[in-house]
């Protein structure tokens, strides 16, 4: 069994922005000859998440309108008081959503569906340059 960390960079624009990371860890299990086990993908930060979605527009704008829903940005969030600033919703969305994901591995690439991807969702109210933590277990 062996275990390897790496670290990948992505820049988002802010809040609602969606980014396919799945194309990078296939070639980040195969660079590192990983062909079973687990990968786990995590997100440094507080207002961020990682997770699984079909990355199509129409899905990407749904899923901004439930989260405006869930937790609205212009809500009077307390964090904003404490803080002076405006990404409360931030804080929410990405305590709802979780920092991590975990996938199964075979033959070197995620068993994920057809339709299936790994992203990152920013959810902080400015661009951002995310670390995005992967962590690969197995032979």
């Amino acid at each position: 069994m062996r275990l390897k960390t790496k670290s990948m960079k992505a820049q988002t624009k802010g809040q609602g922005d969606i980014i396919d990371l799945t194309n990078d860890l296939n070639k980040t299990l195969q660079k590192n000859e990983f062909s079973e086990g687990q990968l786990t993908v995590f997100v440094v930060g507080s207002t961020a998440s990682i997770s699984t979605i079909e990355f199509e527009s129409g899905l990407v704008t749904d899923m901004k309108e439930a989260y405006e829903k869930i937790a609205s940005r212009h809500h009077d969030y307390k964090h904003h008081e404490t803080w002076g600033c405006d990404n409360g919703s931030s804080h929410v969305r990405a305590t709802l959503q979780g920092p991590s994901l975990t996938i199964p591995f075979v033959n070197g690439k995620m068993t994920l569906g057809t339709w299936q991807q790994v992203v990152l969702l920013e959810f902080d109210t400015k661009a951002r340059e995310r670390k995005v933590i992967v962590q690969m277990m197995g032979e």
